[in-house]
């Protein structure tokens, strides 16, 4: 028996790799356990099921006997472990191999798979990561702290993606990000959006959904995410010719109205195996190779690959399962109410957070300068943060949510992975959006009854966090500028946020 799980829709997948459909059974099956341990977006879960249900049609097509287990099945017992031990006694199965899964709470239940199934049951490493776990673990021996700059230059190494005959980066500098931070202008003109049109399957899945899911945040209205190979390759290619070519200018920006700009949106199908990362990463290199887009927009896509998604992956591995549990800033305030929708004067949160709430998506800034830079000066429980993000985002799973959240958005690791905090007051906003030309609070005043609260937020963070960051080398400058502050003016800033905090509620 082969078990494939629904982050694991690749053809290529370790346990399928010498299936044989003469003697091999495939079981899939759809559980309450993972639609529920959070509340997960109803698109999320519409659009993992439709892609399972796809895919076991592609391998009953391909002449494998598929032992599929819907949710509204009677017999259905809502977990991964019981409905593995139901089929072995259904099918007479003597043996069963899985691959390695994406989350250590699936590890930690799969390693009982065999007591409770009563064969032997063999786990299989993922192999469609670029880097494995003890490649990352014997990268990462012996540092203090991890550097995804580092890592990355090494995977450019290995893989010869961008590189030149002589062993040099193409373009002779790694990384390009310093031209990839452009305001988008006002007139220009953003791609044609890609979508796919609901199938019988899928339809299906979306009334199924909203009966069991209907309550949870997020809408299941307009549903167009590929939910097949074919059409997640279909995706990739229109990114190519519509939104490569601008993509390494414009990744930082945000338009009001204008919820997809130039990003592909293909990470939903990387990540749940219906586009593998070593054909894109090249699709977009030979982007560049033939022409079509400039090679700052192909670096810069391609890192996110190649260098951030196995990086965060790799800490996931590497730390787990304590890394779930670090808070060195001592963060312990409730998540507020206007993550999950309840209003906000403050423009920018409520246009992220409405489009998370329609989309089940927002592109990288969105998530981290907004949503998680307010997390992040409000001193919201990371746990409550990491809990959120992978309930609301389609593309959500722990190995690539936690450490975003842990590492990169609240800092709680203490600078493992990344050297500083990212908090920023509302100027870098405005720089990079036109959110603020609609709010309002005013970007420009600090302090006062229409102050932008990000401003006196960062200010007052960085006075209530100095004993853990003042030190830090990346902050020396901030630092300096916060020490020229006259006193009156600390002062007003702490007493008006501290007035904000305590008006912020948890009720939505």
């Amino acid at each position: 028996m082969r078990y494939i799980l629904g982050d694991q829709l690749s053809r290529g997948i370790a346990a399928l790799s010498d299936a044989d459909p003469r003697n091999d059974v495939v079981l899939m099956a759809e559980v309450a356990d993972e639609a529920s341990y959070v509340p997960h977006h109803p698109k999320k879960i519409a659009f993992i099921f439709s892609a399972m249900r796809h895919f076991a049609a592609e391998l009953r097509e391909a002449g494998f006997t598929v032992d599929y287990v819907t949710l509204d099945d009677p017999a259905n017992t809502g977990a991964f472990g019981s409905e593995l031990a139901r089929a072995v006694e259904r099918l007479g199965a003597a043996s069963v191999v899985v691959t390695h899964p994406g989350e250590w709470r699936v590890l930690h239940a799969m390693q009982d798979w065999q007591a409770e199934a009563g064969v032997p049951v063999e786990i299989r490493e993922d192999d469609r990561f670029f880097c494995s776990r003890a490649e990352f673990r014997g990268w990462a021996e012996g540092r203090r702290q991890l550097r995804m700059e580092f890592f990355y230059r090494e995977m450019r190494r290995g893989t010869g993606l961008l590189m030149d005959e002589d062993g040099t980066p193409a373009g002779g500098a790694w990384n390009y990000d310093v031209e990839n931070r452009k305001p988008l202008p006002a007139r220009l003109a953003t791609p044609p959006e890609f979508f796919v049109q609901p199938d019988a399957v899928t339809r299906d899945v979306l009334a199924l959904v909203g009966s069991r899911f209907g309550n949870n945040f997020g809408t299941l209205e307009g549903f167009d995410y590929a939910v097949t190979a074919r059409d997640a390759e279909r995706a990739l290619a229109h990114f190519l010719e519509h939104g490569l070519p601008s993509f390494g200018d414009y990744q930082d920006a945000m338009r009001q109205g204008e919820d997809r700009l130039f990003h592909s949106v293909i990470s939903p199908y990387l990540n749940a195996g219906l586009l593998d990362p070593r054909a894109v990463c090249a699709a977009v290199e030979q982007a560049w190779r033939d022409g079509l887009a400039p090679l700052n927009a192909v670096e810069g896509f391609i890192r996110q690959i190649l260098g951030w998604r196995e990086y965060v992956r790799g800490i996931y591995w590497l730390k787990m399962p304590d890394y779930a549990q670090t808070n060195r800033l001592g963060a312990y305030r409730a998540l507020p109410g206007l993550f999950w929708g309840a209003p906000t004067e403050m423009n920018c949160l409520h246009q992220c957070v409405d489009q998370t709430r329609r989309l089940a998506h927002a592109h990288h800034i969105q998530r981290l300068m907004v949503t998680g830079n307010f997390a992040l000066l409000i001193g919201a429980r990371p746990s409550e943060v990491a809990e959120w993000y992978l309930a609301v985002y389609i593309d959500a799973y722990e190995w690539v949510e936690l450490p975003n959240v842990q590492g990169m958005i609240l800092y709680a690791d203490g600078g493992y992975l990344g050297s500083k905090p990212y908090a920023a007051s509302g100027k870098y906003i405005d720089r990079m959006s036109d959110y603020c030309r609609h709010c309002r609070y005013d970007v420009k005043q600090t302090t006062g009854e229409r102050a932008c609260p990000f401003n006196f937020l960062y200010w007052n963070f960085l006075m209530a966090n100095a004993p853990m960051l003042r030190g830090n080398q990346r902050m020396a400058m901030i630092y300096a500028s916060l020490d020229r502050m006259d006193e009156a003016k600390k002062a007003a800033v702490q007493d008006q946020a501290a007035a904000f905090l305590g008006g912020l509620s948890s009720d939505y």
